[in-house]
């Protein structure tokens, strides 16, 4: 690192379990976000201002005046563009030092494959369960750990599944894909609006203390929010022994770049 980046990560540096080695780490990451908005924001602001040195932001949607509310990488003048070049331009204001993809299209098929496969770590922070069971099925295939994250109403969860530890359960054990969850939007719904800021900067904690290999992951836990209470549930998940997924999967081993 130069002199500017000693300066600029140095109350990471300052931190004995991250250090000059933990940064380096950082600012060598290739990380995948799928999703721009409340969850996606939060989270690559955080990871972008920590120095993930590679992000990429898959969206195909564009900004409206209702994001406004709590998708905070956007602007009331950017009503109109592509979420992943909004996106984009707010990270690079941040840190001009990190390179940013932004990819207007949405994840799926051998597409998605390509993009989980050459990334460190993906962050789920869509917004259906068809692109979630996509993406989870991706990271089981290439064992790249998935943070997993949801925020509907005052309700919010986040979630780690890492199968590079073939006895850790993946998305699809927890909520099997033939099985029939009733698919509730923002748009139908409402969001509280700090509440996909809790959930968001999380999974850019948990993405960092993966990429570093520190502290203790939410693996095999599930932590639910319930904002009108504050209240944190914490509960454990287990693998499913006959899940279609991540049971017999190719778990091909992810070579970290």
């Amino acid at each position: 690192m130069n002199d500017n980046q000693l300066l600029r990560y140095s109350r990471h540096i300052l931190l004995e379990q991250i250090g000059i080695e933990g940064q380096e780490k950082i600012n060598a990451a290739r990380v995948l976000i799928i999703g721009a908005g409340g969850l996606g924001s939060p989270a690559a602001l955080y990871l972008a201002s920590a120095g993930v040195g590679h992000m990429t932001l898959i969206d195909n949607d564009t900004v409206d005046l209702t994001n406004l509310q709590r998708q905070i990488l956007h602007t009331t003048e950017r009503v109109g563009l592509a979420k992943v070049i909004s996106g984009q331009q707010s990270l690079q204001q941040i840190n001009p030092e990190i390179e940013i993809v932004a990819l207007q299209e949405r994840a799926q098929d051998q597409r998605l494959e390509e993009l989980v496969h050459a990334a460190d770590i993906v962050l789920d922070c869509c917004d259906n369960f068809v692109t979630r069971h996509a993406v989870n099925a991706a990271c089981a295939k290439f064992a790249v750990p998935l943070v997993s994250g949801a925020a509907i109403g005052f309700d919010g969860q986040i979630s780690v599944f890492d199968q590079r530890d073939r006895s850790a359960p993946c998305y699809a054990c927890l909520f099997p894909p033939k099985a029939q969850f009733e698919e509730v939007l923002c748009s139908s719904m409402g969001v509280f609006a700090p509440l996909v800021g809790i959930i968001g900067t999380m999974q850019a904690a948990e993405a960092l203390k993966l990429i570093m290999h520190i502290g203790e992951s939410l693996k095999g836990r599930l932590l639910m929010l319930d904002a009108m209470r504050m209240e944190w549930t914490t509960i454990g998940i287990q693998k499913n022994p006959v899940c279609p997924v991540c049971v017999g999967s190719p778990n091909l081993t992810h070579q970290a770049h």
